[in-house]
């Protein structure tokens, strides 16, 4: 086969398939006609059937229905097995499938995509059944028999595998298992690679066998439901992505030579109307969700097949609306940009409005150009050790970096942790001291007041020594002989009886006493005020005692206040260092 142009049309199939529906009863059916030579397809306009009261609805809204041609890359008649020019799945892979794999192994990226109405058979293009296999099963065969068979042992093989649905403008991971609620990936795009989902789950399949059980397993969590028209109908977009990377080593020129393809295989589901599905509730904003994709596929579709319409002033590219829809933008590379194109149009004579919608749509994509181009990369072995060494020396200097930044963690770690020790100390250091200082004062108050009070006692000892109090002298007159007598005379007697008493003579010689001095000095006064002047000079010598205690406690007590001093300053200096 000819190798690919860096440039190309959009390749666009027909295949008509026979209308399964389920309980609808239509008036009418289009009649499609086919010729193999031309590739040219013919729609008639349908023709009411016997028995039929009024016109079909489209020639009551004043319509006038026409025969249509269109001429496509390839038509397949899938109607009738009957008939000579029956197109198997066999035939759709020969002509389609497997010029698209001679492109991948050339380097180039390709997509493949299946557009109709609901019930048309896009799913059963793609995939098959069992015993008739899709386009996609024998894509898959047909890959790994080509790496089995490879000629070269100096080319290696790397096939992964990925595969994802669009389902009500969320993408979900079909290789993982449904949750409750889904979890849904979210879209980037890389300047390189373009549009991607990221967190994709991508596999590595060493065999057909083990790439066709993780393509069940995608179709087991695709969602579907059952509508008026079809049994099974797709309720999401379903995009089945293979990567191929081939390695080869030149050994005569020492250089390797690195190729990636990527194969998109993408079953659209169908557009359809909610008149015609009778869809409801959920299906009907499934629906509303597929037309909305479809609607936007269609205008991307019209923009890139005729950009004249779209350039303005600027002729800027961003008025493509890829953005409008998820489906599209994924699809943004392999519809207008790296990328060799094919649509699958599927169509069934059952209505000859979504025939002809199908149709129009298809015969669009036709003038879509694409910018393939080899996906290579080229290098000597000298480059390639000199990026293996410079990436050695880079990955060696992170790790060098991730080590010292680890041993600076846990340095600061353990310097945290002895500061914290130390400011606990500190604190609990400055609580003593806090308590100390209140206990000397205390003390210190209690001494002051106890001073003050020997003071004031002392004070007034001092005074009493320098003003003493006088000795106490009595001066006592002689008493009258007569009132002598009436005051000792007792009562009764006789004053003739008194001369001769005792009392008498004992008088007489105490004025004879008085007579020799006027004045007699107390005896008791006198050894109290010797009484007094002893304790006085006891309590000097306590008050020295006392003075002698007060310096050794001043003497005692001084210590500890400078003491905490300059703890406190210590203190301080620490806390504005820190």
């Amino acid at each position: 086969m000819a190798s690919p142009t860096p440039g190309g049309n959009v390749r666009v199939v027909v295949r008509v398939r026979k209308f399964l529906p389920r309980e609808i009863d239509r008036k009418a059916e289009c009649l499609i006609s086919m010729d193999p030579r031309t590739q040219m397809t013919c729609l008639q306009a349908p023709k009411p059937k016997p028995g039929d009261q009024g016109k079909p609805k489209s020639q009551a809204r004043g319509k006038i229905l026409e025969d249509k041609s269109f001429t496509f890359d390839n038509s397949f008649w899938s109607h009738n097995e009957e008939d000579e020019h029956y197109a198997h799945q066999e035939d759709v892979y020969n002509s389609l499938g497997e010029e698209f794999l001679d492109h991948n192994f050339e380097g180039y990226h390709t997509c493949i995509f299946a557009y109709g109405q609901t019930g048309s058979g896009k799913s059963y293009t793609m995939m098959g059944t069992p015993d008739r296999p899709g386009l996609i099963p024998r894509t898959c065969e047909d890959l790994f028999q080509r790496i089995e068979n490879s000629p070269s042992p100096d080319i290696s093989y790397n096939v992964r595998v990925s595969y994802f649905e669009v389902y009500n403008e969320h993408v979900r991971d079909l290789l993982v298992p449904r949750t409750d609620p889904p979890h849904y990936l979210r879209i980037r795009e890389s300047p390189s690679e373009g549009p991607y989902v990221k967190d994709l789950t991508e596999v590595t399949a060493r065999n057909y066998t083990e790439l066709m059980k993780f393509m069940r397993k995608g179709d087991v969590s695709r969602t579907t439901a059952s509508t008026k028209m079809n049994d099974t109908s797709s309720r999401s977009h379903s995009v089945f992505t293979i990567t191929l990377k081939q390695i080869h080593h030149d050994l005569s020129t020492d250089e390797t030579t690195e190729r990636t393809a990527r194969i998109r295989l993408v079953d659209l589901a169908g557009s359809e109307r909610a008149k015609s599905t009778e869809a409801t509730g959920a299906r009907l904003r499934e629906g509303a969700n597929i037309n909305k994709s479809l609607t936007t596929l269609g205008r991307v579709i019209a923009a890139l097949a005729d950009p004249k319409k779209i350039r303005g002033p600027r002729k800027s590219k961003e008025q493509v609306p890829y953005r409008d829809s998820i489906l599209t933008w994924l699809l943004k590379d392999s519809l207008g940009g790296n990328s060799k194109t094919a649509m699958i149009a599927c169509i069934a004579p059952a209505d000859y409005e979504e025939t002809l919608s199908t149709l129009r749509y298809a015969d669009q994509a036709k003038n879509i150009r694409t910018r393939a181009r080899v996906n290579q990369d080229q290098m000597s072995a000298a480059e390639r050790d000199q990026q293996i060494a410079e990436m050695t020396e880079t990955i060696r200097t992170l790790q060098l970096s991730v080590s010292q930044a680890t041993v600076n963690q846990r340095a600061s770690e353990a310097s945290d942790e002895r500061l914290e020790e130390y400011q606990q100390k500190v604190e609990k250091m400055q609580r003593l001291m806090e308590e100390n200082k209140m206990v000397s004062e205390c003390k210190i108050r209690q001494l002051q007041t106890e001073n003050d009070a020997l003071r004031m006692h002392l004070k007034l000892a001092v005074e009493s020594l320098k003003n003493p109090i006088p000795p106490i002298t009595f001066e006592q007159r002689k008493p009258s002989f007569t009132s002598l007598q009436d005051d000792d005379q007792p009562p009764n007697h006789d004053p003739e009886d008194r001369e001769g008493s005792p009392l008498v003579s004992d008088v007489e010689s105490d004025m004879d006493v008085w007579e020799d001095d006027d004045t007699i000095t107390d005896d008791v006064t006198e050894q109290d005020a010797q009484q007094m002047q002893n304790h006085m000079h006891e309590l000097l010598g306590d008050l020295s005692v006392f003075k002698r205690k007060l310096a050794t406690d001043h003497e005692r007590f001084r210590p500890i206040e400078e003491h905490t001093t300059r703890k406190r300053r210590a203190l301080g200096t620490i806390v504005s260092n820190h």
